[in-house]
């Protein structure tokens, strides 16, 4: 669902408290690895932003923490990595916060940084 915050800081006021940890260390990450983007709300959810492109994004859903590779490059070399009810596109769902892999998610925005491949 998508947020009405104007501010990375006031969406994560409204993420629930069994998932706000997780959200917190995915903002965390993506401020440390890409480094050349800018952080701001878009299509309701926190995105990060080089050259006006949203190459990454996450969001809290109703059923999911939903998080968006949006370098077609990137995403492809993690795909075989995670079921196939877990990844479409451009998108990861983790259904269960404490199953997120935090070494993995930052290998995805290190890449991600250096990537200049299709974004989906």
């Amino acid at each position: 669902m998508q947020s009405d915050a104007k501010t990375v800081s006031e969406y994560l006021d409204e993420v629930p408290e069994e998932r706000i940890i997780a959200v917190t260390q995915i903002r965390k990450l993506c401020q440390e690895h890409l480094t050349d983007f800018e952080e701001s709300m878009r299509y309701g959810m926190p995105s990060y932003s080089r050259d006006g492109t949203v190459e990454v994004a996450f969001a809290s859903q109703k059923n999911n923490i939903s998080l968006y590779i949006l370098r077609t490059d990137v995403l492809n070399h993690y795909r075989n990595q995670f079921p196939t009810s877990a990844i479409g596109k451009g998108c990861i769902r983790y259904h269960n916060p404490s199953k997120i892999d935090f070494d993995m998610l930052k290998e995805m925005l290190v890449k991600t940084n250096e990537s200049t491949g299709e974004v989906c």
